[in-house]
């Protein structure tokens, strides 16, 4: 069986990209540390929600890289002296990385009771019109 890819067909050119995109994201999505949602709050707007329960804030950092939106949080061990009879709160490190289309910004984050709230918004792109005269290409050839 062949396998099928966005490049190899005729009518996509140029998304190469597309499918490498597609191949990375499909491996982290079997993490499941920490949870989190995703809603619509308006027509252009969203929040990813994580639960952070024990993260302060300065334990978190979100940034983002290429078009990838990518939060880590590291918790740091304050007292080595706490002895836990039963530690179901999870305390490891995180990395989450959300890829964002073209047009969509981080217009913010919050953190709420043991939540952080990251909300992207997406501008309206603009339509463009381009009329391409024939015999001016650059990629002529004699």
């Amino acid at each position: 069986m062949t396998k099928l890819s966005f490049g190899a067909h005729p009518h996509l050119l140029g998304f190469e990209q597309l499918e490498r995109l597609v191949e990375r994201t499909s491996k982290t999505a079997s993490e499941s540390y920490p949870p989190f949602n995703i809603e619509a709050v308006a027509d252009n707007a969203y929040r990813i929600t994580l639960a952070v329960a024990g993260f302060r804030e300065d334990d978190l950092a979100i940034t983002v890289e290429d078009r990838h939106l990518v939060i880590r949080g590291r918790q740091s061990d304050d007292d080595a002296s706490r002895v836990f009879l039963h530690r179901g709160i999870a305390a490891r490190a995180f990395q989450r990385s959300f890829v964002l289309a073209d047009g969509v910004e981080v217009a913010g984050a919050t953190m709420e009771n043991g939540l952080l709230h990251v909300d992207l918004r997406r501008s309206a792109p603009e339509t463009v019109v381009q009329t391409i005269r024939i015999g001016c290409g650059t990629g002529e050839r004699r």
